[in-house]
């Protein structure tokens, strides 16, 4: 089944499983492994922790000529994210994104995806990445669970 982006209504991430999914109502129409931040478990708090977001977001952008292969946006910091930020004094990072390895080295993914390694995105190969792109609307939400 092809799926076009008008029909992708969610993205919806399971960090615990290294998991992104594409779903269409309560279908799961695709399934991808990702890579997350260097530091996986929690929610992301302040700039530089390496953690990927947890929560509700939306993805608002996108980026065809990043230093990775296409990136699209997730709207981490929101006003909770930000509030907890001043409170604990620290600045909440932001720049978080869905994207492919890094420009030039798409071939290594079959390395690269064993670990995590960004800096708080979430990864997928090249090939997922042109898929993710194609099949995911600007404006749409994007669930991200521990």
């Amino acid at each position: 089944m092809t799926a076009y982006a008008s029909e992708v209504d969610l993205v919806r991430v399971d960090k615990s499983e290294r998991r992104l999914e594409l779903l269409s109502g309560d279908k799961v129409v695709r399934s991808y492994a990702i890579a997350l931040g260097a530091n996986p478990l929690g929610h992301k708090a302040r700039e530089g922790d390496e953690r990927t977001p947890e929560g509700r977001y939306v993805l608002d952008w996108r980026n065809p000529v990043s230093g990775y292969y296409r990136s699209i946006h997730i709207s981490y910091p929101n006003a909770d994210d930000v509030a907890a930020a001043k409170r604990a004094g620290v600045e909440p990072g932001g720049m978080i994104m869905i994207h492919g390895q890094p420009n030039g080295y798409g071939w290594w993914s079959w390395l690269m995806q064993m670990f995590d390694w960004t800096n708080g995105c979430i990864a997928v190969t090249d090939e997922d990445m042109a898929e993710v792109w194609q099949m995911v609307a600007n404006g749409t939400p994007i669930e991200i669970n521990p």
